[in-house]
């Protein structure tokens, strides 16, 4: 996204990499966790601070799920974290489940390996082509959420 949008490098923050910038005229910050991703509401911290900053608004995480079949996702308004440990995790810091997400499938699961192992190794070719694939109508959906949210 950072490179499609043209944003700046991305530089350290608190607990978490980020880089700003604009699109559509709409002002973005994009962060990525630095923690481990059970940890990841903990780089929400400097958006906690701001009291403009409204998750319910404001807020888009991005996560991969083995639960969504591969080459889709799905794209809600709020919702439970659904078993996923990182949004567990922002949940926990804004103490409340009112932010979007954008759950990328990366499933199914494959019976005779557990989840750690397989959201941790490396995509296949095939696995990489997919998503590759999905990417455009990635970066539409979450460019449609920037300019108008979710209704």
């Amino acid at each position: 996204m950072a490179a499609q949008w043209g944003l700046p490098p991305f530089r350290r923050a608190e607990r978490a990499v980020a880089t700003a910038g604009e699109v559509d005229g709409v002002p973005v910050r994009i962060l990525k966790p630095t923690t481990y991703m059970n940890r990841s509401g903990a780089a929400l911290a400097s958006l906690r601070a701001d009291p403009a900053f409204d998750p319910a608004r404001d807020l888009l995480i991005l996560v991969d799920d083995f639960n969504i079949p591969g080459g889709t996702f799905r794209l809600r308004a709020d919702g439970s974290a659904g078993g996923h440990n990182g949004l567990k995790s922002i949940e926990g810091a804004l103490q409340s489940q009112q932010y979007a997400r954008l759950r990328i499938g990366v499933g199914p699961l494959p019976p005779d390996l557990a989840w750690e192992d397989y959201v941790l190794a490396p995509f296949t070719a095939a696995e990489r082509e997919q998503l590759e694939a999905l990417q455009p109508t990635l970066l539409e959906a979450v460019a449609g959420w920037v300019r108008e949210g979710l209704h």
